[in-house]
């Protein structure tokens, strides 16, 4: 087993991606074509949903913070700007750009995931303040949402059919992931966890961090799986054995 001592400043890992980017080009259909790919214009850049084979889309809840982390690194070793809309992901590749859309209300957002987070079963994702404030999150604090990464336009292409947006987009499903299955105050406790997971799995982890709230926190860890499909099925198999609140997160 495993036991991490690095401590963290908050409740996400903050720990640069450092694997090897994997990015290639995808040529959409025709502009004028399909309208479910309408395109996203941040400061003067286009983004495109990615095409269905390469994307990546996830319903769940939303949530934000804010003033407890402004000020402190991100994962991506960026300072976390409470005022500048950004968003936090348990697994996606760190600078990716998502639409988020809010289910009841229809309202959108775009922005750039570069933290870690939310580490809730059921929560996809974190806003930042300004982000939640603009997306009307702030006083519900947390809403049913769609979670759809976008690919940044790089270039065009001329077709019989017009002109047709080439898009950069970052391999989503692989990666090294892991699946978090408890997290303790008590060290002891996840110890005491650890040690009957050992039985089942060949990798085990403890990784130490510290939450604003909540302070040190134990969290244990199972499993080292190079796609989100195969980092799936444990998961699937930890609920099975009664581990409800079990989920992936990104190494």
């Amino acid at each position: 087993m495993a036991l991490g001592l690095a401590g963290c400043a908050a409740k996400r890992d903050r720990v640069p991606d450092t694997s090897p980017s994997r990015k290639k080009l995808i040529v959409l259909p025709a502009k004028t074509q399909d309208p479910k790919l309408k395109p996203y214009v941040v400061n003067g850049e286009r983004y495109y949903p990615i095409p269905d084979a390469e994307g990546f889309v996830q319903f769940g809840k939303a949530s934000w913070y804010g003033k407890k982390f402004h000020g402190r690194p991100t994962a991506n070793g960026e300072t976390f700007d409470m005022y500048k809309k950004t968003a936090a992901h348990k697994t996606l590749p760190l600078g990716t750009w998502v639409r988020v859309v809010n289910l009841a209300t229809k309202k959108e957002i775009v922005l750039r995931i570069n933290d870690r987070g939310p580490f809730v079963k059921g929560r996809v994702i974190d806003l930042s303040y300004a982000a939640a404030k603009e997306f009307g999150l702030v006083g519900p604090g947390v809403a049913k949402v769609k979670v759809v990464a976008l690919g940044k336009e790089v270039g065009t292409m001329q077709s019989p059919l017009g002109v047709r947006p080439v898009i950069e987009v970052q391999d989503l499903k692989h990666g090294e992931f892991t699946v978090q299955v408890g997290a303790f105050k008590d060290r002891r406790n996840a110890l005491r966890l650890a040690d009957r997971l050992e039985v089942i799995f060949d990798y085990v982890e403890i990784s130490v961090n510290e939450d604003p709230d909540k302070g040190m926190l134990y969290r244990v860890r199972v499993s080292k799986s190079g796609t989100l499909e195969v980092a799936g099925k444990v998961e699937e198999k930890l609920e099975q054995m009664g581990f409800d609140q079990a989920f992936i997160v990104s190494l």
